[in-house]
C-alpha cells in the first residue's frame, strides 16, 4: 500500500491536498508524476508531492519552488 500527499504552500498558508492510498506503487509513482508535471508549471510558492509506504517512510518526493517576483 502507498499513500501520496500533495501540498501547496503560499502567503504562509500550507494546504494539504487529501491523500490517496495506491495499492501499488507504480500506480502510486504514477500519481506522484502527474502531481509534479502540474507543480512543475504551477504558480503555488511550494508546491511538493510525497510517495509514503504503509509504515510512513518516504519511498519518493519532490518540490517545487516558485518564488515571488
Amino acid at each position: 500500500m502507498y499513500i501520496v500527499i500533495e501540498m501547496q504552500t503560499g502567503n504562509g498558508s500550507t494546504v494539504v491536498v487529501p491523500p490517496v492510498v495506491y495499492e501499488s506503487r507504480n500506480e502510486a509513482e504514477s500519481k506522484f508524476h502527474t502531481v509534479m508535471a502540474s507543480a512543475s508549471v504551477s504558480s503555488v510558492e511550494i508546491h511538493s508531492c510525497a510517495v509514503l509506504d504503509e509504515r510512513g517512510v518516504a519511498v519518493l518526493n519532490g518540490c517545487y519552488y516558485h518564488p515571488a517576483n
